[in-house]
């Protein structure tokens, strides 16, 4: 599958590269110039740059390296798509433009310098006669039996030649050419068409051009300002969501119990201790019983970002912190780190169960990810042999746990992983391969809260979907 899934995912990166290149680069700028040069060349970089950040932590390069190919690489993915979306837009926009209303006749005629038809006469049966003058007489000014100036041969008394344009006239006014005592016709060859003056540039080109330009500066501007917005929002800290979950088994003991979700923080090479301390703020301000960290903590070794972890030993709870793996701490060394999280003073459940002094079950179950290192989860070990009467809380990073939470009758399962598609459109996809991308449902007797993360996975931008801090308050239908 991943040989399948490498080729494609490459394909699509060229081709949108590509795009991107001929609306921004080909169609505004001219063949050979500097611009055009330079819009070249970062055609070409700028992906090997995000291919560098996608790649450079799997292949073990230097931390520093890391950090130092992830910012560009990252943000240039994230300006990448919303460039295609705004220039796809702009595509619907562009056969408008560039549309121009048809001139009106007496437009036209002006725009080619020609003047306008003479409006027909309003009895055009009366013009023949009004021209044709009677045989024998002269025309204005003329003696009597002379053909008017300019007139052919008579025949019928009707005028019905007219002499051409730049022939002088020549005849004499008595006779025909040849005729005794009338000047020789000179020779005179056919006029030559006048060269007609070099058309100007076409006004179509120019207004192409420049309905090129201004839908690329409109796309660029969209973009960046999108991807602006989305990083600032990152960079920020999440914000603070509360939401009341009613479990009908939970004690009156546990009315109004508050559990800070935390999940998918991804310290790595663009976020770290800096936004670490950042979500540790955020939630000592909520003051909660309990916290939950539902995986996807780092993205990177714990040599390189246990410094950036450090802060995390400052959460504070009155029972504790509490961690469970996700998928991308086993891309990072899952051992490692579930030894470092214990040294911060978090407790890993690794398929295993609590009971809280409040009258309900805590659980947690490692991530399915970890299947393919041998420590997948274990439902049977982590809730098999619990009283069922007691409501039971699961901490599972990934939402599709959940069809396995209600065959072991959990009250309430909390997830993380989707990051609620984290950019715009990416939750369409999220809905694809997860039950619910963000917020609270319930299957069956079992609900589920999916928190939308409080970090960010690759471009450390979120769009439509900003990051967040759940806290949750249980609520006790006897109360």
């Amino acid at each position: 599958m991943v040989l399948l899934v490498i080729p494609l995912v490459l394909a699509l990166l060229g081709l949108a590269h590509w795009y991107v290149w001929r609306r921004l680069v080909r169609d505004v700028t001219r063949p050979g110039g500097g611009p055009r040069r330079a819009g070249t060349v970062a055609v070409f970089v700028l992906p090997l740059l995000a291919l560098a950040a996608l790649t450079a932590g799997r292949a073990g390069a230097p931390f520093p390296l890391q950090q130092a190919v992830a910012w560009p690489g990252f943000l240039w993915l994230a300006t990448l798509l919303y460039l295609v979306l705004s220039l796809l837009v702009t595509e619907a926009l562009r056969p408008l433009l560039l549309r121009r209303p048809r001139p009106r006749h007496g437009d036209r005629a002006a725009a080619d310098g020609t003047p306008p038809a003479e409006e027909p006469a309003e009895h055009p049966a009366e013009e023949p006669a009004r021209e044709a003058a009677p045989a024998g007489a002269g025309g204005p000014g003329g003696p009597a039996g002379s053909p008017a100036r300019g007139a052919g041969p008579q025949e019928g008394g009707l005028a019905t030649a007219v002499a051409a344009p730049g022939v002088p006239d020549v005849l004499d006014r008595s006779g025909a050419p040849g005729a005794p005592g009338a000047p020789e016709v000179p020779d005179v060859p056919p006029a030559k068409p006048r060269r007609e003056d070099p058309e100007p540039a076409s006004p179509a080109v120019s207004r192409r051009l420049f309905v090129s330009r201004a839908l690329a500066v409109t796309a660029t501007a969209a973009a960046v300002g999108t991807v602006a917005n989305g990083a600032h929002t990152v960079l920020r800290g999440p914000a603070v969501k509360r939401v009341t979950v009613p479990l009908a088994k939970l004690p009156r003991s546990a009315h109004g119990y508050r559990i800070a979700v935390v999940s998918d923080i991804h310290l790595g090479p663009t976020l770290g201790r800096a936004h670490a301390q950042r979500i540790v703020d955020a939630v000592n301000s909520t003051q909660p019983d309990l916290i939950a960290v539902v995986g996807d903590l780092v993205d990177g070794s714990v040599e390189n970002l246990g410094p950036a972890a450090e802060p995390l030993a400052r959460l504070r709870a009155r029972h504790g912190s509490f961690f469970v793996t996700g998928n991308h701490e086993y891309f990072s060394g899952a051992e490692q780190w579930v030894e470092e999280v214990r040294d911060l003073g978090m407790r890993p459940l690794r398929n295993e169960r609590v009971e809280i002094a409040a009258g309900f079950d805590l659980a947690g179950v490692n991530d399915v990810a970890g299947e393919n290192h041998g420590d997948g989860p274990d439902f049977v070990r982590a809730l098999g042999d619990r009283d069922r009467a007691r409501t039971a809380v699961l901490l599972a990073h990934q939402p599709v746990m959940i069809h396995d939470a209600v065959r072991h009758g959990v009250d309430l399962q909390l997830s993380g992983h989707t990051h609620g598609g984290q950019l715009w459109p990416g939750n369409l996809l999220a809905e694809l391969a997860n039950p619910t991308v963000a917020g609270l449902e319930r299957y069956g007797d079992t609900q589920l809260y999916v928190s939308r993360g409080a970090g960010a996975w690759g471009p450390p931008v979120r769009v439509g979907a900003p990051s967040d801090i759940t806290v949750v308050e249980l609520a006790s239908r006897g109360a």
